[in-house]
């Protein structure tokens, strides 16, 4: 998956939180499912939308180098038997099925024909994979990927991809939701580097390949507050981002920090994506996760929380990661506890990253420190996590 997000339209945005205008062009996408199966849907999102958003045409395809797809796999999508889609502002769709190999590991290419000119207002701003933009014309079934000049490192109304299993295997999804450490900022680009990739890999290579990984992180995200660049709150997104996705079993949180540090920006003219500007509390991120607990296991769900990664913080800032961490330690209001603080943190100096775990600014892991956090991760959370707790029916 890849959680969807407003694109801003404050006029003093930054090129780089402004989506590509569009105009009768085909898009590419390329996505790395984490699942096997014979067939697909895809999940398209106008969540943002201020209008109607119509498709005149989808494909898919198992990837070959660069635009290029392999010939034999590209099949057209449909929508209620429909070649093209209109999704109306706020709203999502679900394809039919596409009877199409996926592999786990191996990427798909998706591609859209969009026939009318369209400013984007629907995106997922880091996607760390390179897609492409053609230019005008209708290319959703082309192979060689040579009209795809154009590049860009977003997602566009792509919400998901959901892969059938067969009707003897059972397939679970595991959420791993939170901000730009756990949506991958810093890591290699086109390697699929993020701590949830290689937490997938480290699934399948343990026998446990019917778990899907889905990656609801948003860069920016706070766990309670809204950003006008980084969007509604977990708290507020916790629904739609991570319990109703199809098939969830469990949930990692790992939020905070942008908690921790926004309040003490300075105020800034134009688009000031740290507003607000609020000096949280241990007390206050505690609650925030104890609301998350208590909605995970009213519908059933494990959830499992991540302590808070170091960031050489000044001082009082730290003693705030450091306390929210204790508690997750010794409280036991989560199902289980991964201590990515440990993982990461350099022994002599533990309210910083370990050096060969820090891509360079001192919070985001690199390479190396995303493959030290999926190596934290226990598997017998996921040999025991529950079909079902018991729980009210009721969706929260």
């Amino acid at each position: 998956m890849a959680a969807p997000q407003a694109v801003s339209q404050n006029p003093a945005a930054p090129s780089f939180n402004r989506a590509p205008t569009l105009d009768q062009v085909t898009l590419r996408q390329i996505v790395m499912p984490t699942l096997s199966g014979q067939a697909l849907r895809l999940r398209i999102s106008n969540r943002f939308g201020t209008q109607v958003l119509r498709l005149g045409g989808v494909t898919v395809a198992a990837s070959a180098r660069g635009a290029a797809v392999q010939r034999d796999t590209l099949r057209a999508v449909t929508f209620n038997g429909r070649d093209g889609v209109s999704i109306a502002a706020g709203q999502a769709v679900l394809s039919d099925a596409v009877a199409v190999p996926v592999v786990a590991g191996k990427a798909m290419t998706i591609s859209f024909w969009v026939p009318e000119r369209v400013v984007p207002t629907t995106w997922h701003k880091i996607a760390s994979q390179v897609n492409f933009i053609a230019a005008q014309g209708h290319f959703s079934k082309d192979v060689s990927g040579t009209p795809f000049q154009q590049r860009f490192t977003a997602y566009l109304w792509l919400d998901g991809l959901d892969v059938e299993l067969g009707p003897s295997v059972h397939g679970a999804a595991l959420v791993t939701i939170g901000d730009s450490i756990t949506d991958g900022m810093r890591s290699t680009l086109n390697a699929n580097r993020s701590w949830p990739n290689d937490l997938a890999r480290r699934l399948r290579a343990s026998g446990l390949p019917h778990w899907a990984v889905l990656n609801a992180g948003i860069s920016g995200n706070r766990l309670l507050h809204d950003s006008p660049c980084y969007g509604p709150s977990l708290l507020q997104r916790f629904s739609p981002d991570a319990l109703r996705q199809p098939g969830v079993r469990a949930i990692i949180v790992l939020a905070g920090i942008n908690d921790i540090n926004f309040g003490f920006v300075p105020p800034h003219p134009g688009l000031d994506c740290d507003v607000p500007h609020v000096k949280v509390t241990p007390a206050q991120l505690i609650a925030g996760y104890e609301d998350l607990i208590a909605r995970a296991h009213a519908r059933g769900v494990a959830i499992y929380g991540g302590t808070i990664t170091p960031a050489n913080l000044p001082p009082r800032r730290e003693a705030i990661r450091q306390a929210v961490n204790a508690w997750m330690r010794r409280s036991g209001a989560f199902d289980g506890v991964i201590d990515f603080d440990a993982a990461l943190k350099d022994p002599a100096h533990p309210d910083r990253l370990l050096p060969r775990f820090d891509s360079g600014d001192h919070v985001h892991p690199s390479d190396a420190g995303y493959a030290a956090m999926a190596a934290a991760v226990p598997m017998q959370f996921f040999r025991l996590a529950p079909s079902a707790r018991s729980t009210s029916p009721s969706p929260p």
